[in-house]
């Protein structure tokens, strides 16, 4: 199935026959409780997103119910690549607030910009009074919008995908003033008054639960937990994303993904971006097998602290007897 907007008004996805025999979803807002988990399953598939029917299901029931999409899980695991993944399949913008330790609610809403400001002091100082000169300078144009501004004052279409990505790295007051936002979709700036979103953004919050996100975030979510995938998906995973590369090489090195993270005294166990890049790596050195030198030459794609590495028994890895 293939994705592409659409001016269409009626309430159902609209579906043509093309060429290859493929179906083409139409989605535009007014139809996207209407999508059914098979189009959010192939839709996202063919954005090179391989799905579980978790992750479908959660999606599906996200979109449906109008609630924001709590995604947690181990780093590398596809928390991000699911929101760009959601933008895709909808063919609408992906605006990322990325948290970390000490961001404030004025930094994910807007900021002045203070040079623009500077030259309309300079240039109106001579003309106008200080009453006018104010009134220019905190109007509008001399905002920077941040994710969350630029979320409710998108004017497209349709809505667009907010990600707030890694929320487990914000403090509690942070997270305090998300559930507010998110209850009413509403920002106020002192001199121009409160924006209102027209259409609510679909919202994905990720986390590595590097700290508990608070209950009242949780019970306002539809809550997803991405894991390592089984063998046979994170084959698939991989042959999506890297070409030229043979199956049986790829099998092999899920293989030894997942003996290391199986190593309980690992502490940073390989994601399946680690995965990926590894492979990846493989197909750029030359290598059509896993042989011994050629795991030497490339664990650092999979293992990145010294302590991990020397954990490591590389032979005992690839089934070689010492």
């Amino acid at each position: 199935m293939t994705f592409s907007a659409s001016n269409s008004t009626g309430d159902v996805p609209d579906f043509e026959e093309v060429p290859s025999g493929a179906r083409v979803v139409k989605v535009v807002s007014k139809d996207l409780k209407s999508l059914s988990l098979d189009d959010i399953d192939e839709g996202l598939r063919l954005k090179g997103y391989i799905p579980d029917r978790s992750i479908v299901l959660a999606v599906y029931l996200a979109l449906k119910l109008g609630k924001p999409l709590l995604v947690e899980g181990e780093p590398g695991c596809g928390k991000t690549e699911l929101a760009k993944a959601l933008a895709e399949l909808l063919e609408t913008d992906l605006i990322r607030l990325q948290c970390y330790e000490g961001i404030e609610a004025s930094q994910a809403i807007y900021d002045w910009n203070y040079p623009k400001q500077l030259i309309a002091i300079r240039l109106l100082e001579r003309s106008s009074s200080v009453e006018e000169i104010e009134k220019e300078i905190y109007s509008e144009k001399y905002i920077v919008k941040g994710p969350l501004l630029r979320a409710i004052t998108h004017e497209k279409p349709g809505p667009p995908v907010l990600l707030i990505d890694e929320i487990d790295r914000a403090d509690e007051e942070f997270e305090a003033f998300l559930l507010e936002f998110l209850s009413e979709f509403q920002v106020t700036i002192p001199e121009l008054g409160t924006f209102k979103a027209k259409v609510k953004p679909i919202v994905v919050l990720t986390s590595n639960r590097t700290r508990d996100i608070g209950d009242g975030l949780r019970r306002r979510c539809i809550y997803l937990y991405l894991t390592y995938p089984d063998k046979q998906r994170e084959v698939e995973i991989v042959l999506s994303k890297v070409n030229g590369v043979s199956r049986e090489l790829v099998e092999k090195a899920v293989d030894v993904v997942n003996k290391i993270r199986s190593q309980k005294d690992i502490l940073k166990k390989p994601g399946i971006s680690e995965t990926i890049e590894w492979v990846r790596a493989l197909a750029e050195l030359g290598y059509s097998d896993i042989t011994f030198q050629a795991l030497k030459d490339t664990i650092t794609l999979l293992v990145k602290a010294k302590e991990d590495l020397d954990k490591l028994d590389l032979r005992n890895l690839l089934g070689i007897e010492a």
